[in-house]
């Protein structure tokens, strides 16, 4: 015979499963639209990116970790990381040259995608990023901005492969 408390525990295991395949259903069938008009608007808000390298090597290290992750933890990841990115995004770009309704329309679409993955996962910190410390030292300059817009690009691209990799 069950108690409460069984019938509780078996409740909450239950809604954490279904909890999960929800959101395996929603990155399998949303995630990678999303991700393309994001992708899309970012190639648009400007024009060609450049070309010059970053002064900040890419994780790709972090990102052959994260593959080797638990479902819940890649999924953390790219919360995670959009996260950073519309942080990012908030800041001084007063400098930039951008088409400003489709920045407007990125940073939606990014926020977006954030809430939805953000609803998939437990309460996890968010680790800070030293970007922000860069494009300080840069005075915010349309050229860091420039840098930022390409391994932005980037991150987002990788996220792509990730998320494609977990179904």
């Amino acid at each position: 015979m069950y108690t409460m408390q069984s019938w509780t525990c078996i409740f909450l295991i239950v809604c954490s499963m279904q909890s999960v395949c929800h959101c395996c259903d929603w990155i399998r069938h949303h995630y990678g639209h999303l991700s393309a008009e994001y992708l899309s608007l970012l190639d648009q808000m400007g024009g060609d990116i450049t070309k010059q390298n970053a002064p900040v090597f890419f994780p790709t290290s972090l990102y052959r970790h994260i593959d080797d992750a638990e479902f819940e933890d890649k999924v953390r990841f790219l919360n995670e990381t959009i996260f950073e990115i519309t942080k990012l995004f908030d800041g001084n770009m007063k400098s930039v040259t951008w088409d400003k309704k489709n920045l407007d329309d990125f940073l939606n679409i990014l926020e977006r995608q954030f809430e939805n993955l953000n609803s998939c996962v437990s309460n996890g910190k968010v680790h800070p990023t030293n970007i922000s410390m860069f494009l300080c030292f840069q005075n915010y300059s349309a050229q860091a901005w420039e840098l930022i817009r390409k391994e932005t690009k980037r991150h987002l691209q990788r996220l792509d492969i990730l998320a494609a990799q977990m179904y």
